[in-house]
């Protein structure tokens, strides 16, 4: 196809849409489609063909519709924060904004549960079911901005999800629009539903099996109380060490996150919580329940982390503090930003008992590529967030860095983990796929993905490799280090 007849394609398809949607919400032009040229992993940018945001389900079936009579791809976006590439357009795509979707359709005290648009903020559903005495669990650090369609398209986290569970274990049920512009309804809103368990495959699905259009979560009584204990360590291997003893002892904090030294230091000055800048690894561990069992567990914690060589220990005083713990925690990736010209975000996850052994691996590695790495993670679930930094100005050193940030998710294999935890596959991860899974396995992803989208056209190029990708990449691969 020439320049001129792409143009005109491209003009003919965004006069259609506006007879779908109001016009103004129909971007044609580069400028303005330039904040949709990337998700939050920055390094991979494009150019959509164009972007549209509707404002109803029925849009939304309509914008499939035409798709998919015109062949276009569609590329469904949440708010943005992602950092797999997931949201990446291409210039042959329309990106389908869901940003206008955003109503909290109602929430259920008597039953637990909230039915909400996808556009909706996370922290939104807690902040409107607090009245109630409820809250929703999953709290990616993003949680001010990041939307709940785009929490289910990457299965998220956040520092509660050791107690509380990933968004899989919080969604109830999902209606989503098909490529072909058909609505389908996955999960139920009662205890069990009859058939497979469709609500399981849609979540993490990172949107290349439906556009999301509506979700019912599961809410959660508001703990009576709530403390933090803070724990300072001359190592990140004994603070590795004390996270798996905790669980050991029978208690499941509702978090358990885990700072060393670069990211401690970058956290305080951004945040000021109190963070003690001489050490080279922090724990933070959260109790909540009734007040006596809050209470009693800090203490065993706080006895816990000293008798496995915490050089100090504090508990919040009050919320105040304990708002004040977390704000430093959830503030390290942008705090880390201005350490750093730029950095690269990695996320995989280990067995609890390899942290200690990964984290001394991700040291060495760091030495080899003479980069830096500030590591902030969920550590009670083994869900690594190493930062490595990097200054994109310098030849070469984007290349290192995503070199580098490959191996470390090789590594998370070979100890028994996993690429991923909770930022999807997207495109970031494509080259370690076939690290963890055979040529079989892959083939078995892409029938579903046939399954649901015959024509391949929802989210292209993301989450699965072709097998001859899985057959460049082994043999560009290296062996880790394990």
């Amino acid at each position: 196809m020439t320049s001129s007849e792409r143009a005109t394609r491209k003009a003919e398809l965004a006069r259609r849409l506006r007879e779908i949607v109001a016009p103004e919400y129909v971007i044609d032009d580069a400028e303005t489609q330039r904040p949709y040229e990337c998700d939050g992993l920055s390094i991979y940018r494009e150019l959509p063909m164009l972007v549209v945001l509707p404002a109803t389900v029925v849009e939304v079936q309509a914008v499939m519709r035409l798709c998919h009579r015109e062949s276009v791809p569609v590329i469904a976006r949440g708010a943005g924060t992602g950092l797999s590439a997931g949201a990446t357009p291409s210039p042959a795509a329309v990106v389908l904004s869901l940003a206008r979707l955003d109503r909290i359709i109602g929430i259920d005290p008597l039953a637990r549960t909230a039915r909400v648009q996808p556009g909706v903020r996370n922290l939104a559903i807690s902040e409107a079911a607090a009245e109630h005495g409820l809250f929703y669990g999953p709290d990616p650090s993003s949680q001010i901005a990041c939307s709940i369609g785009g929490n289910v398209a990457e299965n998220s986290g956040g520092v509660h999800c050791l107690k509380y569970g990933l968004t899989v274990h919080n969604v109830l049920r999902a209606e989503l629009v098909d490529v072909t512009g058909e609505r389908l309804v996955a999960g139920s809103e009662g205890l069990d539903a009859a058939g497979f368990d469709l609500m399981a495959l849609v979540t993490g699905s990172e949107g290349m099996l439906g556009v999301v259009t509506e979700i019912t979560v599961r809410l959660l009584p508001t703990p009576e109380a709530a403390q933090v204990v803070l724990a300072a360590f001359d190592s990140v291997s004994t603070a590795g060490d004390a996270v798996g003893a905790v669980i050991a002892a029978g208690i499941v904090p509702a978090g358990l996150e885990m700072m060393d030294g670069p990211a401690i230091r970058a956290a305080e000055a951004f945040a000021n919580a109190g963070y003690p800048t001489d050490a080279s690894a922090l724990l933070l561990c959260e109790i909540d329940g009734t007040a006596e069992e809050v209470a009693e567990h800090c203490a065993r914690v706080e006895r816990l982390f000293a008798e496995l060589g915490a050089v100090s220990t504090r508990t919040s005083r009050d919320e105040a503090e304990r708002a004040l713990f977390w704000k430093g925690r959830k503030s390290a990736f942008p705090a880390v930003g201005r350490i750093s010209p730029d950095y690269y975000c990695m996320d995989g996850t280990i067995p609890r008992g390899k942290l200690a052994h990964v984290l001394t691996e991700i040291d060495r590695m760091a030495g080899e590529y003479e980069l830096g790495v500030a590591n902030v993670f969920h550590a009670g679930d083994g869900n690594l967030h190493p930062l490595i930094l990097f200054d994109a100005n310098l030849p070469g050193n984007l290349e290192k860095a995503e070199e580098f940030g490959g191996r470390i998710l090789e590594l998370c294999v070979a100890v028994g983990g996993c690429i991923t935890g909770e930022h999807g596959v997207g495109i970031e991860k494509l080259r370690q796929m076939p690290a963890q899974f055979t040529d079989s396995e892959v083939e078995q992803m892409h029938a579903v993905k046939r399954a649901f989208d015959p024509s391949g056209s929802l989210n292209p190029g993301k989450g699965i490799p072709t097998l001859r990708q899985c057959q460049e990449y082994r043999a560009l691969s290296r062996p880790s280090a394990a």
